[in-house]
């Protein structure tokens, strides 16, 4: 177990390398600097805010201090946002995120795996035909395109809730509705399948003919490896999630990293983007690796090294 931590943690630093190192020369890219904006800002003192920022220096000088940096967990000083560093800004609006997005998962996977198992136990029936309906749905329609939608109807027309802002608990209701739609259509549709495999399996058949209570066989066989597939889904889901909550955000107004992200791409604001980022990477990363280690647990078949004992 030792040996498997340390590759994927191995990997995942590397994989952490190669995001900064793009990040970073992507940003070089871009036509111009960030203080272009600012039309009024005389030369000598324009160059001064380059000199401040170490935008004056090679590139290659700053690739390597900004490799110094981050080792150290410095983001840097936002360009933007005067004299705060990028560090304490994404602190201060992560907690909105990390609420919005932890809310999201859980409903998305305890509704969905509902949603799969009812699907399951009533196959070609009215409930498999409804939740089949409502799973192709929530994956045709755009999270933005039903967070607008519900917005307007809940919020504006019937007024039941706030349009935006993010203060009280009826406030979590329609951007976690909107950002939990897509998981739960495919955590459904994925239980729903497994579970059919599952239900049919002859392990089951044979539980069955010995007289085990059907509780006992829901929860001990057909559940335990119905799930697989949505613990493998969780990883991707989580950074669909994170990814999708960068324009809830902006849409229900909810002052998280997802809108600071919008607003620094708008201003140009460099440090920032490669701040956030690299952050949201790293979520990602450990999101990965969560679910690697929580597969293994789940099925104890699979070995460390990858693949099932024969």
């Amino acid at each position: 177990m030792v040996r498997y931590v340390a590759k994927k943690f191995f990997y995942m630093l590397l994989s952490l390398f190669i995001l900064i190192s793009a990040t970073f020369f992507l940003m070089k890219a871009i036509p111009g600097d960030p203080f272009m904006s600012e039309k009024k800002v005389p030369p000598e003192i324009q160059a001064r805010l380059m000199e401040q920022y170490g935008l004056d220096k090679p590139v290659y000088e700053q690739y390597f201090k900004y490799l110094g940096d981050i080792a150290t967990g410095d983001f840097g000083i936002s360009m933007k946002h005067q004299n705060q560093e990028v560090t304490g800004i994404i602190l201060d609006t992560f907690s909105a995120s990390l609420k919005l997005g932890l809310c999201a998962i859980v409903i998305s996977i305890i509704v969905g795996i509902l949603l799969g198992m009812l699907a399951a136990l009533y196959h070609r029936k009215l409930i498999d035909n409804v939740a089949m309906v409502l799973a192709v749905l929530g994956i045709a329609v755009p999270s933005f395109v039903l967070a607008s939608l519900i917005q307007f109807i809940f919020a504006e027309k019937l007024g039941w809730f706030n349009v935006m802002g993010f203060d009280g608990p009826l406030d979590y209701v329609l951007p976690v509705a909107a950002l939990s739609a897509q998981p739960i259509a495919f955590i459904a549709r994925l239980t729903r399948s497994s579970m059919l495999e599952v239900l049919h399996a002859d392990y089951i058949k044979t539980a069955k003919a010995k007289g085990l209570n059907w509780l006992t066989i829901m929860f001990r066989h057909v559940i335990r490896n119905g799930i697989l597939p949505v613990v493998t889904y969780v990883g991707p889901m989580t950074a669909n999630i994170i990814t999708g909550s960068v324009v809830i955000e902006q849409i229900f107004g909810i002052g998280g990293i997802g809108k600071v992200f919008v607003d620094c791409i708008t201003n140009r604001d460099y440090t920032m983007i490669m701040g956030v980022t690299i952050f949201y990477g790293i979520l990602l990363m450990l999101a990965r690796f969560l679910t690697d280690i929580v597969y293994v647990l789940v099925d104890p078949r699979i070995k460390l090294t990858g693949g099932k004992e024969g």
